[in-house]
């Protein structure tokens, strides 16, 4: 059985009630058993159990942390007994979000009380899903009228947008949906970007890849939108037209593990196939590690800004330059850099600044 397990996100009255029907109705005609977890503070607050019945929001966030990953795991179980092919498990919010209405000293507790990690915490999750709220661009459709949990006012709704796109930013797969198509636009485009996570037809990867000076990496650390994880990536021997690695990715000592296979189509779109290791299936691949190659080791910055996700590795043999890369759901979407980042030049197809030949090189 393949499980996926999914977030929908984003900010109050972004769409995600109509996600959920779409989503049912697109991957069941691909073969999906589909599993829907409830939004848990949605049903607390309902039931009466509140930031503001109990006794802190530190004791509420510790009850709303808990009964989620509970039910998480009760669907996984659930799923593993329906016999279907594939399972994918979709989460009305996920752990991350609850981050966004705590302060940093209540989210240290929490964290402490469950006994894991943030890497642990937002890396459980396959992919992220970000629904925009109505409030930022689409600000004549935003109401509170369709559901009794919510009672922000627009202000407050994007201040909220903006905290839960730093919170879950620095996972692997995050992908933010804004209001730039009208709401029909919006929900196609969320489907699309599933779609194509999950290899639906084929699992392509379209990325643009840009040389830049060294960022000012004190800055970005600063930055509430700006998350940094170390990676190490090792390549395993395969065929010429292959390229397979296997790669370790967290920080302080908390990390998750992946296999990655790709194989090239064009400059821009590759063939992409992931999953996730156990430690103990990362440590026995790397027994089968390409020795002509050295391992790759980075600093990534995650930096989510003007709707797109942007990932900057800093390489510790360069003092002067990093990459930016960029996935995208389509070829022609505008890249636009913020004015901290300078672009020396773009290299998407230029094989030098590939991770495989920088591993090739001599430092």
């Amino acid at each position: 059985m393949d499980v996926y397990k999914i977030v929908i996100t984003g900010g109050p009255c972004g769409g995600k009630s109509t996600a959920m029907s779409r989503i049912q109705k697109e991957f069941d005609k691909k073969g999906y058993k589909v599993l829907f977890v409830p939004e848990t503070a949605s049903e607390l607050i309902s039931g009466g159990v509140a930031p503001w019945t109990c006794g802190t929001n530190s004791d509420f966030q510790k009850l709303q942390f808990s009964l989620q990953l509970y039910k998480e795991e009760i669907f996984r179980k659930a799923g593993s007994t329906m016999g279907a092919e594939k399972l994918l498990i979709v989460c009305d919010r996920g752990a991350l979000d609850n981050k966004a209405y705590m302060s940093k000293e209540e989210y240290a507790g929490v964290l402490e009380y469950l006994g894991m990690s943030e890497v642990q915490l937002r890396d459980n999750y396959d992919a992220v899903f970000h629904l925009v709220t109505a409030a930022k661009g689409a600000e004549g459709f935003y109401t509170t009228e369709n559901n009794p949990a919510r009672t922000e006012t627009a202000v407050q709704a994007a201040e909220i947008d903006d905290k839960l796109i730093s919170a879950w930013t620095g996972h692997p797969h995050l992908r933010v949906i804004d209001n730039s198509t009208g709401f029909e636009g919006k929900m196609q485009r969320l489907i699309a970007e599933i779609a194509s996570f999950l290899g639906e037809p084929e699992p392509l990867e379209i990325e643009r890849k840009f040389l830049i000076e060294y960022p000012d990496t004190e800055m970005l650390e600063a930055m509430p939108n700006c998350t940094s994880v170390d990676i190490i990536q090792t390549y395993l021997r395969s065929e010429d037209d292959e390229e397979v690695r296997v790669r370790q990715r967290g920080k302080e000592g908390s990390y998750v593990y992946y296999l990655t296979q790709k194989r090239t189509i064009n400059s821009m779109k590759r063939v992409e196939i992931e999953r996730r290791l156990t430690q103990d299936e990362y440590l026995s691949l790397l027994m089968d590690a390409d020795t002509t190659r050295r391992q790759i080791r980075k600093t990534r910055y995650c930096l989510t800004m003007n709707n797109l996700y942007y990932e900057i590795d800093v390489y510790p043999f360069w003092k002067d330059k990093a990459i930016a890369e960029i996935e995208l759901n389509d070829e022609k979407t505008e890249v636009i850099f913020p004015d901290f980042i300078k672009v020396i030049k773009e290299v998407t197809d230029d094989p030098e600044y590939k991770n495989a030949s920088l591993a090739k090189l001599e430092y």
